[in-house]
């Protein structure tokens, strides 16, 4: 965590726009943990349809979250926030040193932003739903975590300490984190079938940075 220093002088500065079950808020949320900086949490209810308001539109055009206000700088796109944090905030960073373990975090963060996470949002299954079927959306959801999960027990088998990439946290953990909370609470995805993502998803579960960060800990959740 930050020293009482840096989280003294961020009190207060940042301000994140969420919905407590975006998969793509939970990673700033983790981001922001692991790095000690205090935020104001701003809750936008995507069922309501809030992200569309006049309002949210001036912080982000595209209608989604997260976004992050730093003072005068308005951040969207989880990833882009993330590094923006790294660039800006660089205690406790979130990129290796050496060159192919910063590839291999690219390379599963991608996974999980281009291939899997945006295939199954809210607004695609509700798209499946109303054309094929209500009954399709879980099919679809957990076929296209399937193929992308696959995927990344490939990738990271070979590179995987006590996290994805090693024997500290970084960048593919914390986009891993929230996509195999989403995956196995959500999508009913058995456990068993992606060893190598089921251990690391136990070993996120006890870190308090990870913990904090949970849909259910959020101020707007519905439980």
């Amino acid at each position: 965590m930050a020293s009482a220093s840096v989280a003294k002088e961020e009190d207060n500065k940042l301000t994140l726009y969420s919905y407590w079950r975006s998969s793509c808020s939970f990673r700033v949320r983790i981001a922001l943990n692991l790095k000690g900086l205090k935020y104001d949490y701003k809750p936008v209810n995507l069922l309501k349809g809030e992200q569309y308001s006049p309002e949210f539109l001036q912080l982000n055009p595209v209608g989604c979250v997260p976004v992050l206000v730093d003072g005068h700088a308005v951040l969207y796109d989880s990833l882009a926030i993330i590094l923006y944090l790294e660039d800006k905030y660089p205690h406790n960073p979130l990129l290796p040193r050496d060159i192919p373990k910063r590839t291999i975090n690219f390379q599963a963060t991608s996974v999980v932003s281009s291939t899997i996470q945006p295939l199954h949002n809210l607004s695609l299954l509700n798209y499946v739903g109303e054309k094929v079927g209500p009954d399709e959306k879980l099919r679809w959801a957990q076929s296209v975590i399937r193929r992308g999960f696959t995927a990344l027990e490939k990738l990271l088998k070979d590179h995987t300490g006590r996290y994805a990439t090693g024997d500290e946290i970084f960048l593919a953990d914390v986009f891993l984190a929230p996509q195999l909370h989403t995956a196995f609470k959500r999508f009913n995805i058995p456990m068993n079938e992606f060893p190598v993502l089921s251990r690391l998803h136990e070993t996120y579960s006890a870190i308090p940075a990870f913990q904090e960060a949970l849909p259910e800990n959020q101020p707007d959740a519905v439980h």
